[in-house]
């Protein structure tokens, strides 16, 4: 999901050094003026993280601790947890020092701890090493003839994980929905990659020359410019291509804008749907949310700041008014907002703030209510299964493959079959 800037704000300093790596500003809408300084395993910091695989705990404003396999390392950082303060998100860029390891020594380095039975990564994140579940994907860096659908901040630099890093400082080649974006986010962190382009004009034809990559035995990582590629963004058709063509597709996961969303929304349903951006055409959009308006589950919702007003009246008018909606706003940045109200108020609080327009949604209508009565009242979407149906099959069968059609319950629907069965039709 591309990240857009939005609200105004007041510039900040934002000074991180992570994993070893440069530092740089980090992209957001405006926040607040402040610094914020993070290190780990670098100059930088008021401490420096040694190797060894361990689990990190701690938050607040102070120092916290790396323990694992016996060696503690102690990191300075203003804070790592906890709610998100303007200095995370700060968009000026800053001259705070790194360390850029020469690549030849620090070969050299691992080799030599190899041939002593140790497993140690140059850059004080340990990416090769197990982590202790028996079941989990071994290992953190990039293997040859392989893509990683790598995710990456939807704003808040502080969610990439050190998974995620490592394999980016390990591919070869990068795939990026756009290089501009991805450039200075990957020099942030003293990655001097190997950009491609890959975007929704030239995917077919990036496809090719990434298999090629892969063929040759290059290891390539796919990015978007915010949050998990191939969901509503470039990446799909590459991912598509590359099993058929034979190789290794790894998720390297992280950020998702429609995870965070659902997560924060306090849903009801049980299940719900993404149905990503809407058809721009009204026509379009209208016969989409009447198809998905009686399943009873929640749905999930794309929209630019341009969109949103008119997506919402839609909405109301195809799912009825009386439906919760969450509107969930510039997730992880500085300006975030999740708001619950019923879809007939969605309206007026879009008119209680002009910048409540602003920035990136994703939106979360709640499944209708169910009836109070004892038996449930089926839409007309359930005739029509049910009488397409009753031509070929029995009422049972019938119910039967309309409730796994629709997810309707399977009793309402044969109850209904009887109703509707040809008079000469018999079970």
């Amino acid at each position: 999901m591309r990240s857009v800037p939005a609200g105004a704000g007041r510039s900040a300093r934002a000074s991180a050094a992570v994993a070893g790596a440069s530092a740089g500003d980090v992209a957001s809408a405006g926040s607040a003026s402040g610094d914020v300084t993070a290190a780990v395993g670098s100059v930088g910091g008021d401490g420096a993280a040694t190797t060894g695989g361990g689990s990190a705990c701690g938050g607040g404003r102070g120092n916290w601790a790396v323990r694992g396999g016996g060696v503690r390392s102690t990191i300075g950082a203003d804070r790592v947890a906890g709610p998100v303060w303007a200095q995370d998100n700060a968009p000026a860029a800053t001259n705070a020092a790194s360390t850029v390891r020469d690549p030849t020594r620090a070969a050299q380095r691992r080799a030599e701890s190899q041939r002593k039975g140790m497993d140690t990564m140059s850059e004080g994140v340990d990416a090769t090493a197990e982590t202790g579940d028996q079941g989990a994907t071994p290992g953190g860096r990039a293997m040859p003839s392989s893509l990683y659908v790598v995710a990456t901040p939807l704003g808040n630099a502080a969610d990439l994980t050190f998974r995620a890093l490592a394999i980016l400082r390990s591919a070869d080649l990068v795939a990026a929905e756009d290089t501009r974006v991805t450039a200075p986010f990957l020099k942030r962190y003293g990655i001097a990659a190997t950009l491609v382009s890959l975007h929704a004009h030239n995917e077919a034809q990036r496809s090719r020359t990434v298999i090629e990559a892969l063929t040759a035995g290059r290891s390539v990582a796919l990015v978007s410019d915010a949050g998990t590629p191939a969901i509503s963004d470039p990446g799909a058709r590459l991912v598509r291509d590359v099993h058929a063509a034979g190789y290794a597709v790894v998720p390297i996961p992280g950020p998702s804008a429609v995870a965070a969303a659902v997560s924060a929304a306090g849903l009801a349903a049980e299940r719900f749907a993404f149905l990503g951006f809407l058809p721009t055409q009204a026509k379009a959009r209208r016969i989409l949310l009447e198809t998905v308006a009686p399943l009873p589950f929640a749905l999930v919702v794309y929209e630019a700041p341009h969109r949103v007003r008119a997506t919402v009246a839609a909405l109301a008018e195809a799912l009825g008014g009386a439906r919760p909606l969450v509107v969930a706003r510039e997730l992880t940045k500085v300006f975030e907002t999740v708001a619950r109200m019923p879809l007939s108020d969605a309206g007026a609080w879009f008119d209680g703030d002009p910048n409540r327009v602003r920035g990136e949604f994703v939106l979360v209508v709640d499944a209708p209510d169910a009836p109070v009565t004892g038996e449930e009242v089926l839409p007309p979407e359930a005739d029509r299964w049910l009488r397409a149906l009753l031509a070929e099959l029995p009422p049972a069968r019938a119910a039967r493959a309309a409730a796994a059609a629709t997810g309707f319950a399977r009793d309402a629907l044969y109850a209904r079959a009887l109703a509707l069965r040809p008079p000469q039709a018999e079970d």
